[in-house]
């Protein structure tokens, strides 16, 4: 990581100006990807790491820095790394998902991600954007204010990274490839991890945990992110309320819970103040799931709050993490969240829109003469939105569109379900279609979506995440969204930004943004299993007239399918 200070001498008409000093920092990164053999539930296996930790290192830089991450392949399988929530304004080539925005890094190759961190400020993450390696393969983005600007609540005394997770035994690639090969669900993770650490397991006894080391009378902010494949989280410290001050990287006003819900690909910021004398307090991490047929994790991850001076005999102070299926806790934690919404963190909420959009997120069952397992009757379970299931390409949407190659995708992807149902349903026909299809949008229209999740199979909660932008949450419910009475419902005032969205069980989410980002930007369930069956698409969004508005030209390393 290197930063340089560079000293201007202004020349004005003659005069001598007084020195001014001009902040100019550029952070550099070397990731290798490498394997590295790790032991967790008293089994030892490879795993894909980058610079052979796990997590991965956090990366460091403030609003305004450019940011340089050589990534070098040293492993057997293609890398790509998505700097997720990273708005990227004119950069999508540094955006990371495979075959959307660049071709894989290939084995002995390496590639440069080149970006310059714009407006913004907070907790994000990094992680591997192809198949299942991101399951070992993540890490936090930790973007600190421009120097001299105050957070926007009380100074923590410091602040720690938190990063939730899961771990199979078995090689994820390998289970993934199971999955699609037999047309059924792929086996679930066998436990859940806090900075790399399952805690107590009664299949592992001797399993070691993450300690978080406090003093009493403090203060504490808790950057954490949920890095999981499948997996939306509760996050709980026994006897300690935390103080919601951040998500995805957005300022929110602050509020006292005694538990998050946090779905993968999301990061929360809370503060904790250390109000105890001593002891130590069980941290959780648990699943949250309201579909019943929909296999889970049941394991709940563990850590420990340690006050300093603790002896380390003395018993732990215990805690419940919420029900499995607790929508009361999840849906009051969303319902919470609003924007800071002040003169210096405005909420530029799209007040008109050009793009009404009505997407239908959801699963189904397609024909697969190949597939191996006998319970999928030669079927395989998919996913869709909008009845689309997404078929990858094999060069990447944004070269096809910049380099004007035909044939690789079409821009027709419906605005609307192509055939209306009750969504919330069992419809007779399950079947979804196939195609590469992406929605084309002029430069800064302003875009309304709407999310329903369907009851096709069954209905299921879907984590969504939108590349390239952040959006604002204007409204969601349960049951079938009508057109007619929710958006007079809507909050246009302060509604939570972010960059990933829960859109609830048997309901709907709506979303507003405007598209002033040129370049080809992916969105997808973040449940990888949901991915890799289908459930994604992409906007397309034209250049506008101005060089500021028009998508960079490639680099020059950048790698070749």
């Amino acid at each position: 990581m290197g930063s340089c200070w560079v000293r201007l001498i202004l020349l004005l008409l003659g005069v001598l100006v007084l020195p001014a000093i001009v902040e100019c920092r550029v952070r550099h990164y070397k990731f290798n990807v490498v394997m590295k053999n790790m032991t967790r539930l008293c089994s030892t296996k490879p795993i894909v790491t980058v610079n052979g930790k796990f997590p991965g290192p956090t990366l460091y830089a403030r609003e305004g820095d450019t940011v340089l991450v050589k990534v070098a392949n040293h492993v057997k399988y293609n890398v790509t790394i998505h700097w997720h929530g990273v708005r990227q304004l004119r950069t999508g080539w540094a955006d990371g998902p495979a075959y959307i925005t660049q071709c894989p890094i290939q084995t002995g190759q390496s590639f440069v991600y080149n970006f310059t961190i714009t407006g913004q400020r907070g907790t994000l993450l990094w992680h591997a954007h192809i198949q299942w390696l991101r399951a070992t393969l993540h890490g936090a983005i930790v973007i600190l204010p421009k120097r001299g600007v105050p957070y926007p609540f009380p100074k923590p005394n410091k602040e720690f990274v938190i990063i939730l997770a899961e771990w199979w035994k078995s090689d994820t690639e390998a289970v993934i490839n199971e999955a699609m090969s037999s047309g059924l669900a792929p086996n679930v993770s066998d436990a859940h991890t806090i900075n790399g650490h399952p805690g107590s397991v009664s299949a592992c006894p001797s399993e070691g945990s993450y300690t978080l080391p406090v003093e009493s009378g403090k203060t504490y902010l808790l950057r954490i992110v949920n890095a999981a494949l499948n997996e939306e989280l509760f996050f709980k410290i026994a006897q300690h309320d935390l103080t919601v001050v951040e998500v995805d990287a957005t300022y929110v006003k602050p509020f006292q819970t005694d538990a998050i819900l946090i779905t993968p690909g999301q990061t929360t910021n809370v503060l904790v103040t250390t109000d105890r004398n001593s002891g130590k307090y069980l941290i959780t991490a648990s699943t949250f799931m309201e579909t019943p047929i929909v296999a889970i994790d049941n394991v709940t991850a563990t850590a420990t709050v340690h006050y300093s001076g603790t002896l380390a005999s003395t018993p732990t102070m215990l805690t419940k993490p919420p029900p499995q299926n607790a929508s009361s806790v999840a849906n009051r934690f969303n319902d919470a969240l609003r924007s800071l919404n002040s003169k210096k963190y405005p909420a530029m909420v799209p007040k008109t829109v050009d793009h009404n959009l009505f997407f239908t997120v959801g699963l189904g069952v397609n024909p697969c003469p190949t597939c191996t397992a006998a319970a999928a009757n030669l079927s395989r379970v998919v996913a869709a939105v909008n009845n689309v299931t997404f078929v990858m390409p094999s060069i990447a949407l944004l070269q096809a569109h910049f380099f004007n190659i035909s044939g690789v995708f079409t821009t027709d992807f419906p605005g609307n379900p192509p055939t209306p149902f009750n969504y919330t349903g069992s419809p007779a026909n399950m079947q979804t279609t196939n195609g590469t299809k992406v929605y084309r949008l002029p430069y800064n229209a302003t875009v309304q979506l709407v999310l329903q999740d369907t009851g096709v199979i069954a209905p299921e909660t879907h984590p969504i995440h939108l590349h390239g932008f952040n959006f604002f949450i204007v409204g969601r419910g349960l049951g079938n969204y009508n057109p007619k009475k929710d958006p007079k419902k809507f909050n246009l005032v302060d509604p939570v930004e972010r960059n990933t969205l829960g859109v609830p069980s048997g309901g709907w989410t709506a979303i507003r943004f405007r598209a002033d980002n040129p370049g080809v930007w992916f969105m997808h369930c973040h449940l990888e299993i949901h991915t890799s069956w289908g459930l994604k698409m992409a906007f397309l969004v034209d250049n506008g007239k101005r060089p500021s508005q028009t998508l960079l030209p490639p680099p020059s390393d950048l790698p070749q399918c």
